[in-house]
C-alpha cells in the first residue's frame, strides 16, 4: 500500500484525504504539514480520522513513499528538490511553479539519478492525452484561451475584456494562482513559449472555462472545459481537486485507462 504525505493543508488536500478516508484511493495518509497553523487546525475537523501533523518537511517526508504538493507554487520552489532528493516521489498541483525551467530541469535531475517519478495531474484540464500522442510527431501549434470571471482574476471590469495574449511563460508569471493549466498543457505538449494563451476577464459567467484547440501533423483537435467552483472552496476547480484524486487512484488500481 502506497503511503502518501501532503504539503499544505487547503482544499485539494482535504478532497483527498476524505477519499482516502472512504477506501476511494486504496493507499495510506501518513502526515500532513503546512505553514499555516490554521490550516492545519481545520484540515483535521473535516476528516473521520486524525491525521498526524509534521512539524518540519524533514518529518513529512520521512516515512512516506510519495508527497503530494498542494500548497502553492512559493511551496514547490521551497521543497521540491528537499523532498526529491530524500528519494520521495512528488506529485504537483502548483504547476505554474515549474515555468522556472531552473528548478524543473534541477527536479528532473534529481528523479533521474534516484529512479524516481514527479506526478503533474491534468488539473482542471482535459485533453493532455491527446497532447502526449500528438506530440510523438509534430505539433504545429497549442492554444488555450481561459476565460473567468473578474474577481477571480483581481480584476475589477465591467464587460469582457482581454487581459493577456501571448506566450504561456508570460501568463503564468502575470496571472501564478489562475494559469497553472497554461503551464501543465505547455510543459505536456510543445513548451510554454510555443504554447499560446488568451486571459479573458468575462463578467457575464460564474464558472472556469478553459478552450484548447491543437493542430499537428495528426489532425486537430478542441476540447472545452466549463469548470464548476469547488463546494468547499470557490477559488479551486472542482475539476483539479478530481485530478488530483484520479491520478492517485490509476497509480494504486491494477487496470489503467487512458494514454
Amino acid at each position: 500500500m502506497i503511503k502518501i504525505s501532503l504539503l499544505g493543508c487547503g482544499n485539494i488536500s482535504r478532497f483527498i484525504a476524505n477519499a482516502i478516508d472512504r477506501g476511494i484511493i486504496k493507499c495510506k495518509l501518513v502526515k500532513v504539514f503546512d505553514e499555516n497553523q490554521a490550516a492545519i487546525e481545520n484540515f483535521n475537523k473535516d476528516i473521520s480520522v486524525t491525521v498526524p501533523i509534521a512539524d518540519n518537511i524533514e518529518e513529512l517526508v520521512k516515512d512516506s513513499d510519495l508527497v503530494v504538493e498542494a500548497a502553492s507554487q512559493g511551496a514547490v520552489k521551497e521543497y521540491a528538490t528537499k523532498i526529491l532528493s530524500s528519494g520521495k516521489n512528488l506529485m504537483i498541483m502548483s504547476v505554474g511553479a515549474l515555468a522556472d525551467d531552473t528548478l524543473f530541469r534541477e527536479m528532473k535531475k534529481i528523479a533521474k539519478k534516484k529512479k524516481l517519478k514527479i506526478y503533474i495531474p491534468s488539473g482542471a484540464i482535459v485533453g493532455l492525452d491527446g497532447v502526449n500522442a500528438a506530440k510523438l510527431v509534430n505539433i504545429d501549434s497549442v492554444e488555450i484561451t481561459t476565460r473567468k470571471n473578474p474577481k477571480t482574476l483581481g480584476v475589477d471590469v465591467k464587460e469582457e475584456t482581454v487581459l493577456y495574449e501571448g506566450p504561456a511563460l508570460g501568463g503564468v508569471k502575470k496571472f501564478p494562482k489562475s494559469v497553472n493549466v497554461a503551464a501543465t498543457l505547455g510543459l505536456a505538449g510543445v513548451g510554454l513559449e510555443r504554447t499560446n494563451i488568451r486571459v479573458i476577464a468575462d463578467p457575464n459567467i460564474d464558472r472556469n472555462i478553459h478552450e484548447i484547440r491543437v493542430k499537428g501533423e495528426f489532425g486537430e483537435f478542441k476540447t472545452i472545459t466549463e469548470n464548476v467552483p469547488s463546494p468547499q472552496n470557490p477559488k479551486t476547480s472542482w475539476l483539479a481537486a478530481l485530478s488530483a484524486i484520479a491520478t492517485l487512484k490509476k497509480m494504486c488500481d491494477v487496470v489503467q485507462f487512458g494514454t
